[in-house]
């Protein structure tokens, strides 16, 4: 599976790793992404979803009903 987070859509992005001699080769940042179980009430079941910590912060926010509704509507949910 790809490293991409399935509530926000953040993928890997690409930049430079920069040396002490400030010499420049390319490296990529990946999203902070944990494997997590929600309970959703109002259909009665567990999903499992990969999520950036960033998506963790916003699901405690405002609940994972309003989020994935949300994020159903973005397209970026796969469950």
């Amino acid at each position: 599976m790809s490293r991409v987070c399935q509530i926000t859509g953040k993928r890997p992005r690409s930049g430079n790793k920069v040396s002490h001699a400030n010499n420049k080769s390319k490296r990529k940042f990946y999203p902070n992404l944990h494997k997590k179980r929600f309970y959703i009430p109002e259909e009665d079941k567990w999903i499992t979803l990969k999520v950036s910590s960033t998506a963790l912060r916003t699901i405690n926010k405002n609940g994972i009903t309003a989020v994935l509704k949300k994020a159903r509507a973005n397209g970026n949910v796969l469950v």
